[in-house]
């Protein structure tokens, strides 16, 4: 452990994939209460975020995600097409992606994994335990688990 305060280590680069408003905002409230220093990028549909992950258009200075966030119900691509592609490319299948979502489908749950989804989460319909799922996740996902480096030259 190094000493309080002199290790400032790169914020987490998170993507995070929702189309509603509501729980952009409670998403963004659990970070800032969180830990973990962050910079929480959002994108409200699947095509967004597929230009955001290939860094095109106006995305083409976004950083590398450490970690996605995925909700499946979007316009124009819907969360299994984005982890779909995004598993099915060399370059980014390596980047963490939980799906954070309102379905409880076994089929929805069972789907997403086949895609390779890191985990599935249900987004609770509570705010103040929204907000604690978020945090319980960050801990997990930036203190217990090794993610992978960024450059993953094949």
């Amino acid at each position: 452990m190094s000493e309080a305060g002199q290790h400032t280590p790169e914020p987490a680069q998170l993507l995070l994939v929702e189309d509603n408003p509501g729980d952009v905002r409670l998403t963004r409230e659990a970070f800032k209460q969180g830990r973990i220093d962050n910079d929480l990028h959002t994108v409200s549909d699947g095509s967004d975020a597929l230009d955001f992950l290939r860094q095109r258009g106006e995305y083409e200075d976004a950083p590398r995600p450490d970690l996605v966030l995925l909700d499946l119900n979007l316009p124009r691509k819907d969360g299994e097409e984005v982890l779909a592609e995004l598993k099915d490319d060399p370059e980014l299948q390596s980047i963490p992606v939980i799906v954070l979502t309102s379905s409880r489908a076994e089929e929805d749950i069972a789907r997403s994994y086949e895609l390779h989804a890191n985990a599935y989460l249900t987004k609770p319909v509570d705010p103040d335990e929204f907000i604690e799922t978020v945090r319980a996740f960050e801990k997990f996902w930036f203190s217990v688990v090794r993610l992978p480096p960024e450059d993953d030259d094949q």
